[in-house]
């Protein structure tokens, strides 16, 4: 194999770019996703870039929930 072959092989587009690991991390926080998305994530993806996702995620989230929680309480006028 050829210099330009292995560079071809190490730059395939089943890689995960950022949408991708977006949209694995919001459908593992739902608890939905199917085996082959799950095996693909695993076999090529980055650990790094889904800690980060689940570490800003589960951020946004809390974040999320406590604006809705003040919302609720202010308009109450507890």
């Amino acid at each position: 194999m050829s210099q330009d072959d292995q560079s071809l092989d190490t730059d395939s587009p089943s890689k995960h770019g950022l949408g991708s690991v977006v949209k694995s991390v919001l459908w593992a926080a739902l608890g939905v996703n199917s085996n082959k998305n799950r095996e693909h994530d695993f076999e090529q993806g980055n650990p790094l870039a889904f800690i980060i996702g689940g570490v800003v995620f589960t951020f946004l989230f809390i974040c999320t929930i406590a604006l809705v929680v003040g919302f609720v309480l202010r308009d109450t006028g507890a």
